[in-house]
Parts: C-alpha cells; structure tokens; sequence
C-alpha cells in the first residue's frame, strides 16, 4: 500500500479494535501489551467479533489475513520513532507503572501525535481547553505526573463509543464488539496531525473485508471532529450509565442503571450535557439522550469500570470525580453526581482495605 502508516497502540484490548480497523484499512499496527497477550498475537493475530447490520452472524476480522499488519510485544525496547501516530488505548491508571511511564516519555520526547481513546481524558488534552483549572484535577488521575511529559499541542481525544470486550474462556487475542459504533476523534493543534487522522479516516471508510466471496463495509469508523468537544459528549453516557452501575452492595448492567429510571437518567445526563456547553462545547457536539438511551437498552452488561470494582481493584478511571471538579470550577453541584462519587470512593475504599488485610 502506498504511504502506509505505522501506529504504535498502548493496549491490546480495547486497542486491538482500532488496530484491526487500521490494519484493514492496509496500516502498520503494533500493540504493546503483557507477554502472553504479545505470544498469542504474533502467533494467531488480532481476532475482532462483530455485528453487522443485515448480517445474521457476526463477522470475523482476522488480522492475519488483512493487507496491513498487527505485531505485538511489550514497552521496553521500543522504537518510538519509527512511528507516526500513537494511541492510548489503556486504562488510565496503568499508565503510572514503571515500564509504561518510561515508553510514554519516550513518547513526549520524540514529540509523537498522541491519541487517546480512554474514557479519561488525558491531562493534557483538558490543557487544551480555555479557562479550565487543569492544576485543581490532578487528584482524579492515579497519578498525574505521568502525563506531565506530553506537549497538549500534540495530544488529542477519540471518545471510544464503541463496546467491546474480551469474553471469558476465549482466547486472549479475541475482542467480541457488542455496540458497533465510531471513534469520534477530535482535531490536533497541528494542522499535520489533524491530516494524518483525516487520511485514516478516509482509509478505513474505504476499506472492505472479504467474507464469503463478498467485500463487505464494516461498522466502527473513525470520525475527525473540528470541535474539541466532540469527544466530551461521552461524559454524559459515563455518568447516567458506566458509573452508575456501582452501587454500594453491587453490580448492575448499564441497562438497567439507565432505563431504572429513566426520567432520573436523563436529568443526569441534560444535567453533564449543559456543563459540557458552559465549557465551550456546542449543542451539536453532543448525543441527544433519546440515542444513547436506545443503545444502552443493548447493554446488558456491567461497565467495565463496574466489573473491574467488583474484581478487587484498588485503582480505576476516575471520570465520575474528574465531571464533579469541573462542574465544581463552574459553580455547579448536583446530588446525584455526589451520589455516584461516593459510591465509586465507597467501594475503592472497600477494595484498599480488602487488599491490606
């Protein structure tokens, strides 16, 4: 393929959808991930599951058989430079460990692109956006200094829409998509790194998967946005769903925390939608509540944030904390957003105690 394209993906799970998408498109993918997921990878490939619409089975991207390529392997050793575009596919709070913060400074100072799709924006990112308090939000993240290392110049947002994830009793290197919709990326600083991300745009819009001897279009696209906030609409489905899922004494599906009540559910969600528009996002930006909500009837799972709590872990992506202090830095409270805080702390607080006893 002319001008192929080499993508360094931090994260293996989640990562490996947007890394099958790039390699079908005919780009160079290589995923940093544990040993065993590194092992089975560059053995068997990526194995990506989904849904397509007036298909009654889903369909199966291989990422041996696509013309780009999916390699793997762990953070030490890399070659940073060789890469034009880097993602941030993991959870937010691995990014504090030993061998993961000595890759991302070697991000921050080869100066590469950065794109993040976790659903906790990177502190850099939110450095982006004009008169926020960036200095009063560290707390959120489990650790901030990590991020210090990156120019906010070259960091952007991709909310991971998208729903994903690894089925139990399957192999590692398999991702099963259960709602497949786009990245929504915003716009870099730059006007270089905007256009890398346009072209992969316009190349995964282009590219067909050969199934039966049929060349299919495949859901999950990439989507550059001019607005900054584009990526923010996602706050609003986190708070009314995602976070809401925890609960004192258990798990729910992200079904049942928004359609339980669904009137409650959608004052939380106008509720995180205003405070994205107080911060200079536009109406348009954003997911009217009426969409998600007919997606989340779908989601008949726990979030991942929930399931991950419910494991024993003692660290998680803190967007529920991080939507409080900015609201707080507008003049803005609201109880349920409390709630769902101090249910989150409750359980983080649960887990601590668990794991020092």
């Amino acid at each position: 393929m002319k001008d192929r394209k080499e993508i360094l993906i931090l994260g293996a799970s989640y990562g490996s959808l947007l890394g099958a998408k790039l390699a079908l498109a005919g780009h160079r993918v290589h995923l940093i991930c544990l040993p065993q997921e590194a092992a089975l990878i560059n053995q068997n490939g990526v194995l990506v599951r989904m849904p397509v619409r007036g298909r009654a089975e889903a369909v199966l991207i291989d990422s041996k058989n696509l013309p780009g390529e999916v390699t793997a392997g762990g953070p030490q050793g890399v070659d940073v430079e060789r890469f034009d575009l880097v993602a941030l596919a993991m959870q937010e709070p691995q990014y504090r460990l030993d061998e993961i913060r000595a890759l991302l400074q070697k991000i921050g100072s080869a100066g590469k692109p950065c794109m993040s799709i976790m659903n906790m924006p990177p502190l850099p990112y939110l450095r982006r956006i004009p008169g926020l308090d960036c200095d009063t939000l560290r707390e959120c993240y489990a650790d901030a200094s990590v991020w210090d290392i990156l120019d906010p110049s070259l960091v952007t947002l991709c909310s991971p829409d998208p729903q994903a994830f690894r089925p139990p009793g399957e192999p590692v290197n398999l991702l099963q998509v259960t709602l497949p919709t786009n990245f929504k990326a915003a716009r870099f600083e730059r006007d270089e790194h905007t256009d890398l991300l346009r072209r992969l745009e316009q190349d995964i819009i282009d590219a067909r998967l050969r199934v039966d001897g049929e060349e299919i279009e495949l859901p999950v696209k990439l989507r550059v946005h001019d607005s900054i906030f584009v990526p923010m609409a996602k706050w609003s489905m986190l708070l009314t769903g995602n976070y809401r899922c925890i609960q004192r004494d258990r798990v729910v599906s992200i079904r049942d925390a928004v359609h339980g009540d669904i009137a409650e559910s959608k004052r939380i969600y106008d509720w995180v939608a205003e405070l994205c528009i107080a911060l200079g996002a536009d109406r348009d930006d954003l997911v009217p509540f009426e969409k998600y909500a007919k997606a989340a009837e779908g989601l008949a799972k726990p979030s991942s944030a929930a399931r991950a709590l419910d494991s024993g872990v003692v660290f998680i992506e803190r967007v529920d904390l991080l939507v409080k202090k900015v609201a707080l830095q507008q003049g803005l409270q609201d109880s349920a957003i409390d709630q769902i805080v101090d249910n989150v702390e409750f359980r983080l607080a649960q887990n601590r105690t668990l794991k020092a006893s």
